[in-house]
């Protein structure tokens, strides 16, 4: 855990997306909650909860003073938890960096964004809704759609196929590896690195 003056803004906000409680863990929606429980992992930090409703932490990542959070409620809700995690580390939109699950993406798909559309996340859109912006970055982790009978909310509260568990624990530390990448060189840094020839 890093400590530092309580108001000192920290260089980057990351906030990894899912549902509170065991029921949810490993589910599709929950991939960017464990991108971030990894990286506090990885950095020897440890998320706490807060009155921000937020387990959370900083750390530092090369030269970066890095706040780590996983909102405590529910993903369409989140936007709240971002807000005061905002307001509590001093950044502005476009240093918070949020890592999400994605439907328009194959499983185990990674991509980077900087700014830009929701792509129907309601998750994103409560995070718009609370910052009034859409400037802050995404980490954007396939979960693939669903079938055609079976509608989407389901489809991200369910869980993965031990095939599907082992690919996309593969991407999970790829996109760890992102948010460093953004966190010491910047964003286009990290779409330059992940995103290929072909991103969506």
């Amino acid at each position: 855990m890093l400590r530092t003056k309580r108001d000192t803004p920290t260089d980057l906000l990351v906030v990894g997306l899912g549902n509170p409680g065991a029921a949810y863990a490993r589910t599709r929606h929950n991939v960017g909650a464990e991108v971030v429980e990894r990286l506090a992992n990885r950095h020897h930090g440890r998320l706490r909860a807060g009155k921000e409703r937020a387990r959370a932490d900083e750390v530092r990542i090369g030269r970066r003073r890095v706040a780590l959070a996983v909102p405590e409620q529910w993903m369409n809700d989140s936007g709240d938890a971002v807000r005061r995690l905002v307001r509590r580390y001093g950044v502005t939109p476009e240093r918070l960096v949020v890592v999400h699950d994605e439907l328009d993406l194959p499983i185990a798909v990674l991509r980077v964004k900087a700014g830009g559309g929701l792509a129907g996340h309601n998750g994103l859109r409560s995070i718009k809704a609370h910052l009034r912006s859409d400037a802050f970055s995404r980490v954007r982790i396939g979960v693939g759609k669903p079938l055609s009978k079976q509608r989407g909310a389901d489809h991200v509260l369910s869980g993965f196929s031990k095939r599907e568990r082992a690919e996309i624990d593969v991407t999970l530390e790829h996109a760890a590896d992102a948010v460093e990448v953004i966190a010491t060189d910047g964003v286009d840094a990290a779409m330059n690195r992940y995103n290929g020839a072909a991103s969506p």
